[in-house]
């Protein structure tokens, strides 16, 4: 009878895997043996194992220009990565090895390519493409990025108030994208991004606004979806009311040259990870390329902004099993030595799910348990895995400690869970006001902390050091 953990895996997975596969009864991850390192170092532990950034980079890369020579696409394709997935100094670096383009979402962004700039890490006339919602701040940091006029700055037009300031903020000519507010799912509770404008708002918007200004040109059309770049009737049906929009617009607005499909491949979280990103890229080549010649206009350059697929695959969280509690006849918690709301926060706030697998002990036999975080929340856990609905281990022993890895956690995970005092696209912490009353009465205040800055934030991530 097969009762082992490595049994229980071989039977429900290919297994081993390209990033994954056993030594010795020790898991191996990218070649790295990772028992070595929770010797070395303890837990809990985070790694990023940054080669992989580079790989992924490279992977969309030569996807993207197989399609366009078998297809003959005419346009070009602009690799560019979205900081907000992770701001890091060393993920940036490495990233920029691979002669891409940047995204932002923040103020504090422009200060980290800036900072990028002065270490001669991003190369001149480089993209940087400004999204977001942008408030004043963050509207003077790209006028101020505009005018030196070392980087090809493209902000991504949210509304017209936006406009109005960036025009009124430079002396130079905007080259500028609008965003198209892309409809969500059924299941979402709301029907219409947030961000962006209304599909049939654009045109006019154009034709009211932009036409007649000499100083603006329209280069760029934004297509996003929260769901991502997936082979579903919504994608599809989404990416062509895009399309319309684009064709629309260029017989209108002949310097519109670059259709921005914005991110969301998927990254592997389950052994039983299955997706034909070639696939979808020739796929989405081909309709942005017969919509063109149907329409008589030229294919136009194309943009993408992976984050997640970017950095995402790279990262990992290794724990140990503290003591397992026997809470029921059915249930058994084991407890970790660290957090899940904490450290790993997309698996409560987004019931995000990762790979976990065993470092140790795969020829043991198994059980199903729980996993608790250290934290007295009653959210604090994670209890199912996506192939079989529950967590299944190598059986507790106190006498030989189980280990435990979480992988492909490197995205958002750090900004989320307020690593250091870092926050979600850099929102900085407001400021903190303590109130009082005097012995009359009168209402006191008293700064605890003020709001941070953008050099707080380069510190924190290694930018300042």
């Amino acid at each position: 009878m097969r009762t082992k953990y490595i049994d229980l895996i071989e039977q429900t997975f290919d297994f081993p895997q390209n990033e994954f596969f056993l030594r010795e009864d020790r898991l191996f991850f990218h070649g790295i043996d990772l028992m070595r390192l929770v010797h070395e170092h303890g837990t809990p532990l985070k790694f990023h194992y940054l080669p992989q950034i580079s790989n992924n980079i490279q992977r969309a890369k030569g996807w993207f220009r197989e399609a366009i020579m078998n297809l003959g696409y005419q346009g070009n394709y602009y690799y560019s990565y979205c900081t907000k997935s992770s701001h890091f100094a060393f993920v940036l670096d490495e990233v920029l090895k691979n002669n891409v383009h940047i995204e932002t979402s923040s103020a504090f962004d422009i200060d980290i390519v800036k900072s990028l700039q002065a270490a001669g890490k991003l190369q001149t006339k480089s993209y940087v493409i400004c999204n977001g919602y942008k408030p004043t701040q963050y509207i003077q940091k790209i006028a101020d990025l505009i005018e030196e006029d070392d980087l090809r700055v493209v902000p991504v037009v949210d509304n017209i108030d936006e406009l109005k300031q960036l025009i009124s903020l430079t002396t130079k000519e905007l080259n500028i994208g609008i965003r198209i507010a892309s409809e969500e799912e059924p299941k979402f509770e709301f029907y219409t991004s947030r961000l962006g404008i209304r599909y049939r708002e654009i045109v006019p918007f154009y034709k009211a606004i932009l036409k007649e200004n000499p100083r603006v040109r329209v280069k760029m059309l934004h297509f996003f979806i929260n769901t991502g770049i997936n082979d579903t009737a919504y994608y599809w049906n989404e990416l062509t009311k895009c399309l319309r929009v684009y064709s629309d617009l260029k017989k209108l607005c002949p310097e519109l040259d670059s259709l921005n499909i914005g991110g969301g491949f998927p990254i592997k979280k389950s052994l039983a990870f299955d997706f034909d990103y070639a696939y979808m890229v020739r796929e989405i080549l081909t309709q942005i390329k017969r919509l063109c010649q149907d329409n008589d206009i030229p294919e136009p350059n194309i943009f993408t902004e992976f984050g997640s697929f970017t950095v995402g695959e790279s990262g990992g969280a290794i724990f140990s099993v503290l003591h397992q509690k026997q809470q029921n006849d059915r249930e058994k918690w084991n407890m970790i030595d660290s957090s899940f709301m904490t450290n790993l926060p997309d698996t409560w706030a987004i019931n995000q799910r990762f790979i976990m697998l065993p470092i140790n002990r795969w020829n043991d036999d198994y059980e199903r348990v729980l996993l608790g975080g250290l934290t007295c929340d009653s959210d604090d856990y994670y209890n199912s895995e996506q192939h079989s609905n529950a967590i299944y281990l190598p059986k507790f022993d106190k006498n030989n400690t189980l280990y435990i890895g979480f992988f492909n956690t490197g995205a958002y995970q750090e900004t989320i869970g307020g690593y250091g005092g870092l926050k979600h696209c850099l929102i900085p912490e407001p400021k903190h006001i303590l109130i009082t009353r005097d012995e009359n009465g009168k209402i006191q205040t008293e700064v605890f902390s003020n709001e941070q800055t953008a050099q707080d934030y380069l510190k924190i991530l290694g930018y300042d050091k």
